[in-house]
């Protein structure tokens, strides 16, 4: 009658618990179970969990959370009935009629003796904890699947708990040779900026503030990053722990830029000083000097130190204010300019004939003009000496054959730029005929008279010798044929 009082009244105790309670009978047979019990295995009733341990057994899969095969004796109702006291469990529990539905249960027993030592009392006593679990699940997955390099160190002794692939990708290591190894074997802060800061931030266990460092990897060269570190707990075996979650962004690609780069501008700095032609560097916004050649300082006399900060202007190197003012334009409405001919003048006021060319261009992350000064005073002194020698012949040239006189008309005065020289050889015999009688003088009326032409047909022929000539009216046309030694008692070649 006292066991019966006893019974009830510990049920009535257990009823009221929020942690799940299953009492067990020493005869294997499951006595009672609360209703956080019950709702922990997703049944309705006690009954539904089996009236023995060999039933619930039946009902129920379960497995410690490491996965261990659970044979006979290591079930934790036949641990129970064993007598073994034991705490901090976890198993995954399924129904077995519906394994799609898991729960995770911590589990502990309590064992009750009699005055002779004999177990009297058996309980399984739970708690569900699915939804940290559920929660420690989630970040796993979004942990592994994050492509941004990452790696977990438990802070209690710097050893490394968790790495996901993107750390594995960037570095070369493979999970196995990361994963309990320590902080001093593989060095996240290797030639940090503030390596003393992250140490004992890592060790209190406070955040690291973003720094650029170099990883080490397997073949021991190190690899540019920048790392932060940010603190967190993680369930471990005795309970939760303290660890740091490194993070990581590659620098590798960004460094070889910028190596790349230095060694273009390096290349460009040699390149710019050995030129023979002598060239300026300039700022984009005033054009200001920030640096001349060699070949500058010769041909100009302005040493380096006297050209800075002052602009080609400043120095005097212009001899005509207008080319100055078209050059400055283009430049600016353009942005580069080629080959523009001006006449610029030494230190000591020497004419100098140059073909200027500027083109905008980044030194050290900074917007400049490369200003090109290419000296052209003897090409243009041989050029006038020509020119004047094609003067002195053109001045009797009554026995060079039309030909040649074209061609040294040409010389006299080249064609502009982008439009073919063009001679009276190009002409048609009636273009010829026009031309001359122009050039004599002749109105339409007279042409038509004297070729037996109709006004309409000579006003055609005109017109065709305007398109051809590229002029607009007969003064024009009377211009390109003296250019060329054509004049009114001229006869052409038939």
């Amino acid at each position: 009658m006292a066991d019966a009082a006893h019974h009830i009244q510990m049920r009535q105790i257990v009823a009221g618990l929020s942690e799940g309670v299953i009492l067990i009978e020493p005869d294997q047979t499951i006595a009672y179970a609360n209703n956080a019990a019950v709702m922990m295995h997703g049944v309705a009733d006690v009954g539904d969990l089996g009236a023995t341990v060999s039933e619930y057994r039946a009902n129920f899969t379960l497995h410690y959370r490491n996965h261990r095969e659970i044979g006979p004796l290591q079930h934790p109702l036949d641990r129970v009935l064993a007598g073994e006291v034991f705490r901090d469990v976890v198993v995954e529990l399924a129904p077995t009629r519906d394994p799609t539905h898991r729960w995770m249960h911590r589990i502990r027993s309590l064992v009750t003796t009699d005055a002779d030592g004999t177990p009297s009392g058996l309980a399984l006593v739970m708690q569900d904890v699915s939804e940290r679990y559920q929660a420690e699940a989630r970040f796993e997955r979004m942990f592994n699947a994050n492509p941004a390099p990452a790696i977990i160190c438990r802070i209690a002794d710097l050893r490394f708990v968790r790495v996901n692939h993107g750390f594995l990708d960037l570095t070369g290591y493979h999970r196995d040779d990361v994963l309990g190894r320590s902080f001093c074997e593989i060095d996240l802060l290797r030639d940090a900026e503030r390596r003393e800061l992250a140490i004992r931030h890592l060790h209190a266990g406070h955040t690291i503030p973003q720094m650029e460092a170099q990883l080490t990897t397997p073949c021991g060269k190190g690899r540019y990053v920048i790392v932060a570190g940010h603190a967190i707990d993680m369930p471990g075996p005795g309970g939760v722990e303290r660890c740091m979650l490194f993070t990581f962004a590659d620098l590798e690609d960004r460094r070889k830029a910028e190596m790349a780069l230095r060694h273009s501008e390096e290349r460009f700095a040699k390149a710019f000083e050995l030129s023979p032609v002598p060239s300026a560097l300039m700022s984009a916004d005033g054009l200001e000097i920030t640096s001349v050649n060699q070949a500058f300082v010769t041909s100009f006399g302005h040493a380096p130190e006297t050209a800075a900060g002052r602009s080609l202007a400043d120095l005097a190197l212009w001899v005509d204010l207008t080319e100055r003012r078209r050059f400055s334009r283009d430049l600016k409405r353009l942005g580069s300019i080629r080959a523009f001919e001006a006449g610029l003048q030494d230190r000591n006021g020497a004419e100098i004939d140059c073909l200027v060319s500027a083109e905008r261009v980044s030194i050290n992350g900074e917007a400049c003009v490369l200003c090109v000064l290419q000296d052209i005073t003897a090409r243009k002194r041989s050029e006038r000496e020509l020119i004047t020698a094609i003067e002195a012949v053109m001045a009797d040239a009554s026995w060079f054959s039309h030909g040649v006189i074209d061609k040294l008309a040409t010389l006299r005065h080249p064609p502009r730029s982008g439009r073919p020289s063009l001679g009276v050889e190009n002409l048609t015999i009636r273009e010829q005929d026009m031309l001359t009688r122009i050039c004599q003088g002749a109105t339409d009326r007279e042409i038509g008279a004297e070729l037996k032409l109709s006004p309409n047909t000579v006003r055609n022929h005109v017109s065709g010798l305007y398109r051809k000539l590229g002029v607009n009216r007969r003064s024009a046309v009377v211009v390109w044929a003296q250019e060329r030694g054509i004049g009114p008692n001229t006869r052409h070649r038939r």
